[in-house]
């Protein structure tokens, strides 16, 4: 019988039927997301946001985005830093938000449940000053969010004026 090299014994017994199957670095399955209750989870969320929001209390409202908050307004991108200085500067001059409602909220969920976005269409009654008339406000809302340590954050807003409502 003819010697075989090292490589060829080892091809060889690589490819025969008998030899074990080369060990495959797999990662385990993600376990299975329970959609319904994570949107649950962020519908929650939204409400408790948006509540914060219509009460003016700004330190909780603000702790509920993400530092890196990315948002669009239909005046163009704005940052956290700048929307909550001008929002603190208003409040403190007797502006802000009388009351904030929630409508037609739909939830969308990552694969790994650990992200959503969530869309819907926001009233707001402006507060002012005294001596000052507000008019309510329509908009439409998407909140992109991630849950991170356990908590959800917003990471992306984009927020503009909705149609009047159909009659």
């Amino acid at each position: 019988m003819k010697h075989l090299p090292l490589i060829g014994v080892l091809l060889l017994s690589a490819c025969s039927p008998t030899a074990p199957a080369p060990a495959k670095d797999v990662a385990a399955a993600p376990a299975a997301v329970d959609v319904a209750a994570t949107q649950a989870e962020v519908r929650t969320f939204i409400e408790t946001y948006h509540g914060y929001y219509g009460a003016n209390d700004l330190d909780h409202y603000f702790a509920s985005f993400d530092p890196g908050l990315t948002q669009w307004w239909p005046s163009g991108r704005v940052d956290l830093a700048t929307y909550e200085k001008s929002w603190r500067e208003g409040v403190a001059k007797g502006y802000g938000t009388a009351k904030a409602v929630v409508s037609d909220l739909q939830i969308q969920v990552g694969p790994s449940g650990d992200t959503a976005v969530a869309t819907y269409l926001l009233e707001v009654t402006p507060r002012v000053p005294a001596g000052k008339t507000a008019t309510v406000e329509r908009n439409q809302e998407t909140d992109v969010l991630f849950k991170q340590a356990g908590q959800w954050k917003i990471v992306h807003v984009n927020y503009g004026p909705a149609a009047p409502p159909k009659k």
